[in-house]
């Protein structure tokens, strides 16, 4: 039987070898609606192409602070969300957090079109997708998720005009928040459909958006889901955003007609700003890029 010994040991700081010596700061709690940083969580594959923007913090001590929604949808809400390090204060940014909602709140309206060439890694998941299972749609919003994630990676690294992709834990993808100086401060960059451009800034946007779209279709591939209502315009500079449908341009058998139709969708917009665009002329100088 040992008894134990309560005594405290008369041990000196400067006996103590330096190497097991080290300084630290504590943190204090966290309050409702922050979490510590996920981050170091993921995977490093679940983290955006390098080299990274300098905006992005990667401290173990920073904690996420959710800011509130930025934008509701059918099958994904966007919120904003502030990563800080409270002992770096230098270590901040806020980004856009897209979360592809719970089987129980949400109606996924993506066509199997959109799918058509993809494959899935398991037969299991593409079988309880078909079936529509609770299974089904949760692997569903987690192939959306992925989708969108591998999308704005490969589009990113084109050198196209898309928020810079942080990482992605679950169905959770954080990117870069667009936002445009404002009055009352930073605010969201404004949808293109929401905007009145000078015939100069309108001539522009046109230019940004075919020479996108051009370099998309040298890659063969075609954003599907193209409008002036997943275009932001971030001042003289338009981004594109929502992005899980790309489309494989060949691979596809409805890749041409998706391309058609972003062709028109955007055609519309600018012809009925007072830009004179016709979307055959349009279509047809992206097929000229594609062969």
């Amino acid at each position: 039987m040992f008894q134990e010994n309560t005594s405290t040991p008369d041990v000196s700081t400067a006996d103590i070898d330096p190497r097991f010596v080290f300084e630290f700061e504590a943190y204090d709690d966290l309050d409702a609606g922050q979490r510590w940083s996920t981050w170091l969580d993921v995977e490093p594959l679940s983290r955006g192409p390098e080299p990274r923007p300098d905006w992005v913090v990667t401290s173990q001590g920073a904690v996420d602070t959710d800011l509130g929604i930025l934008k509701t949808g059918k099958e994904a809400d966007v919120f904003l969300l502030d990563r800080t390090d409270p002992h770096d204060p230098a270590q901040s940014v806020v980004m856009a957090a897209k979360r592809y909602r719970s089987p129980d709140h949400r109606s996924f309206h993506r066509s199997a079109a959109y799918t058509e060439g993809r494959s899935m890694k398991r037969s299991r998941d593409e079988r309880a997708i078909k079936r529509k299972s609770t299974f089904g749609r949760e692997v569903a919003a987690g192939e959306w998720a992925i989708s969108e994630w591998s999308a704005l990676n490969r589009c990113w690294s084109l050198g196209l005009p898309v928020p810079y992709p942080v990482q992605i834990d679950g169905t959770e993808i954080l990117m870069e928040w667009i936002s445009v100086d404002g009055p009352d401060g930073t605010d969201t960059a404004p949808r293109l459909a929401q905007t009145r451009p000078e015939p100069a800034l309108l001539a522009s946007y046109f230019d940004q958006l075919r020479e996108a779209m051009r370099t998309l279709v040298r890659s063969g591939l075609v954003h599907g889901d193209l409008s002036p209502y997943n275009i932001l315009a971030a001042g003289d500079r338009l981004v594109v955003i929502d992005l899980p449908q790309l489309v494989d341009l060949v691979g596809n058998v409805q890749g041409f007609d998706f391309l058609l139709r972003d062709c028109t969708n955007v055609c519309t917009w600018f012809q009925r700003r007072g830009l004179e665009v016709d979307p055959q002329d349009l279509f047809g100088d992206l097929m000229a890029e594609a062969f």
